[in-house]
């Protein structure tokens, strides 16, 4: 884990940089089965600990049908790293506030306070009806309200009854506590109105998917002024994909590379799919920037909407060189996001990549003081001088090079 700040970043505005753990499978390219890697536990920790070597702040765990349960996969991975945050996606509706907050307590001191709680409430809702969630999107949230707020009396240590539409509970208590004061943050994400409100009321970061930062600076001051006449303060994070490589040209052709499987037919069938099927207002506004098309994904500069061709969630990319990268996150943090979730395909190489390209241009206060034994150099000064000298008549000792 490199542990310096390279030339210009220490003026940048400091990020806490997580990743992404591929819980529900992982490939190069999309919609590319010869690639398709299964999200096997030996796989999900390679990811894990690499993530946790190479500096990075936490990782998201999804959560939904097509993945992995994130609770287990959390408590699968926890032993094997050391400072990774472990960031669990939780479905209210699908777990009582009175587990769920027993869960995150016991995941919160098995891993000595790295437990972060990112709160879903769910945008298809035949994927919930799957799950036996028979709600509409107004009910859905206010449905998540009550979740909250249960869930964090009980985490404070209060004594809770109370009655409500959706969900009710009579004196409820959490026994062991968390390691974190006074419970692990509380992460959550929603465009809409009613989850703007949530948001501002309840919830520590709020999360937005990569929109231009001209578009998304409207909800961070929105939320923010709610949170503000609550005597309130939240911070903002941005979930986001990675392609970064050593040119722009050879990221926009990696870039392209990604969906060059991805057919018309495809597109056309999974965009139909989401306007049909989502009654999500972020994936509504996820789906306007490219408009199912594969012309003009460049949304913004170095703004890369391909993702989202044939993706649900997050379906954007900051594609280009470390420096311009750097720059395009600059403008991020001005408009107040301090926390990203990053992602790339396939995860494992990608988190190298990411940490070893762009890191050294960001300012990461999480990897400050964090250091490798230094390489042994494989030829010392005097060897040097002996070859330069001509005089280098023996092999240079095999210990040099151990």
């Amino acid at each position: 884990m490199a542990g310096f700040i390279g030339a210009g970043a220490a003026e940048r505005s400091p990020l806490n940089f997580l990743w992404f753990i591929p819980s529900g499978g992982d490939n190069r390219r999309l919609a590319w089965p010869e690639g398709e890697r299964a999200p096997d536990p030996e796989y999900l920790r390679q990811v894990a600990v690499a993530a946790d070597r190479l500096g990075y702040y936490g990782v998201l765990m999804p959560t939904g049908a097509m993945c992995a349960d994130a609770w287990i996969t959390a408590a699968s991975i926890a032993p094997f790293t050391e400072n990774l945050k472990l960031l669990v996606a939780l479905r209210p509706g699908l777990t009582a506030p009175a587990e769920a907050v027993r869960q995150a307590a016991a995941l919160d001191r098995l891993s000595n306070g790295r437990a972060l709680l990112n709160v879903v409430t769910g945008g298809s809702p035949k994927a919930l009806a799957q799950d036996g969630i028979f709600l509409d999107h107004t009910q859905r949230y206010e449905q998540t309200a009550e979740f909250l707020d249960i869930w964090r009396k009980l985490a404070r240590g209060e004594t809770v009854t109370q009655q409500g539409e959706y969900l009710s509970i009579e004196d409820g208590r959490l026994i062991f506590p968390f390691v974190q004061e006074p419970h692990a943050p509380i992460w959550f994400g929603g465009s809409s109105e009613i989850a703007r409100e949530i948001a501002a009321e309840h919830v520590d970061v709020y999360l937005a998917w990569g929109e231009p930062p001209s578009q998304l600076k409207e909800i961070i001051d929105d939320v923010r002024e709610r949170a503000a006449k609550r005597g309130r303060t939240i911070r903002f994070g941005l979930r986001i994909h990675f392609i970064v490589r050593e040119t722009e040209a050879e990221a926009w052709d990696a870039a392209n590379d990604l969906i060059r499987h991805v057919t018309d037919e495809q597109i056309a069938l999974f965009q139909s799919f989401l306007t049909k099927g989502s009654d999500s207002v972020g994936q509504s506004r996820m789906q306007a920037l490219h408009k199912g098309s594969r012309a003009n994904l460049e949304i913004a500069p170095n703004l890369w909407a391909g993702i989202g061709l044939v993706r649900t969630g997050a379906g954007t990319a900051l594609v280009g060189d470390p420096d311009t990268v750097a720059e395009r996150l600059q403008e991020y943090a001005d408009i107040g996001i301090d926390t990203i979730i990053g992602s790339g395909y396939p995860h494992l190489e990608e988190a190298y990549r990411v940490a070893e390209l762009l890191f050294p241009r960001l300012n990461l206060p999480h990897r400050r003081g964090a250091t490798l034994p230094p390489l042994r150099p494989f030829f010392t000064p005097a060897d040097v001088k002996l070859a330069a000298d001509g005089l280098a008549k023996e092999p240079v000792p095999a210990g040099r090079f151990t």
